[in-house]
């Protein structure tokens, strides 16, 4: 009997995280510094002002908290997600003077302490996904917070995918979006 989409979905996410599980903490570092060199070195990125990002979660998804910290030494406004009630989410200013709330699943998130961020003001959002496809596809954590924020976003995307989990394809639905460049540790694809 085939796989329903959401049952897809689980199980890709399932093996996924048991391919990162086995990763070398050096390698994760090593291939994480590769991708932020590449997203370090987009236009869009250098022409961007406010850059919406997210505090990775170690071992899940690439640590960006030292991209957010090199952005924000750089001159950027970053804005990192706070979730909200009913799968909604919030963009509040990264503040490095400011301590991180640590939430449900490791998440570290800002507080209410710091000031919002319209969605208007962000040229660029950094989409975080368990994993991505080579068409730019990804996939959630199964919250479904970026899908509903996505679909009122009209910026440049990017995403982030170690190689060894980019995948042909991954399940989607009609609400699915895709980010406009995809990068990895040995390639960048654009995607827009």
């Amino acid at each position: 009997m085939p796989f329903t989409p959401d049952q897809e979905k689980k199980e890709l996410r399932r093996q996924v995280r048991s391919q990162l599980a086995s990763l070398e903490a050096e390698q994760l570092r090593r291939e994480d510094d590769a991708m932020f060199a590449r997203f370090l070195a987009l236009p869009q990125m250098e022409k961007a002002k406010t850059i919406f990002a997210f505090w990775g979660i170690p071992g899940r998804e690439p640590e960006t908290g030292r991209l957010v910290q090199e952005l924000t030494a750089l001159g950027k406004r970053v804005g990192l997600p706070r979730m909200l009630p009913e799968h909604q989410m919030e963009v509040r200013l990264y503040d490095p003077n400011i301590p991180m709330h640590s939430v449900a699943f490791g998440i570290q998130e800002p507080g209410e302490d710091c000031p919002l961020i319209a969605r208007e003001e962000i040229d660029l959002i950094l989409v975080p996904a368990v994993c991505y496809d080579r068409q730019g596809y990804r996939l959630g954590f199964g919250g479904g917070y970026y899908d509903r924020w996505l679909e009122h976003f009209s910026g440049y995307r990017v995403g982030l995918c170690r190689s060894c989990i980019l995948q042909d394809h991954v399940p989607t639905e009609a609400h699915d979006t895709k980010v406009d460049t995809l990068i990895t540790e040995l390639e960048c694809l654009s995607l827009g």
